[in-house]
């Protein structure tokens, strides 16, 4: 491969690469080391990809595979860091129904099961079609399709029940001093 194409490669799926997998691993460190290690692959086996139009699909297929290595090596080895301290939520007057904010859309999105974060990611984020998505994550188009739509099920109960617990939230009373 040719400096100038890699280069190229890289200026162009750079950005989507990362979004992916940060979707994944909902951590900005580890979707910066997940990517540069795709790069860092094909960089090494690009004389192993033919077709160029593959690129996109080999990339996003690698970032995936990467991270699915690192998350089972995880779940094998856990470790805790005292650093990760959850942030206090702001409390937002929502409706069930009402426009939702994309920072809690990815909030509920990070919290889902990796089977449907990645196609609901790969597909809303980086709009990949079905047979994208299904050459990245190596299962049956049908697979994919059932799980965006149990994923998206999922999502909007979510996002329904988080809108709903903060609507129902009681007014705190206030007892207003006595001045006369």
């Amino acid at each position: 491969m040719h400096p100038d194409n890699f280069n190229q490669i890289v200026h162009e799926w750079y950005d989507p690469l990362y979004r992916f997998a940060l979707s994944l691993c909902r951590n900005p460190d580890e979707a910066l080391d997940l990517t540069q290690s795709a790069f860092h692959k094909l960089a090494g086996n690009a004389k192993s990809i033919k077709d160029g139009t593959k690129v996109k699909s080999w990339l996003f297929t690698v970032t995936y595979r990467e991270f699915l290595d690192q998350y089972r090596k995880s779940q094998r080895f856990p470790s805790t860091s005292l650093d990760l301290v959850a942030e206090p939520r702001q409390k937002n007057q929502k409706t069930p129904g009402s426009s939702v904010d994309a920072a809690e859309m990815m909030t509920v999105l990070s919290a889902m099961d990796e089977k449907f974060r990645a196609p609901l990611s790969l597909f809303y984020i980086e709009s990949f079609s079905y047979k994208e998505i299904a050459e990245v994550l190596e299962i049956p188009i049908g697979t994919v399709m059932s799980r965006l739509r149990r994923g998206k099920d999922r999502l909007r109960q979510q996002l329904e029940a988080g809108a709903a617990n903060q609507a129902s939230e009681p007014i705190p009373f206030r007892k207003e001093a006595n001045n006369g």
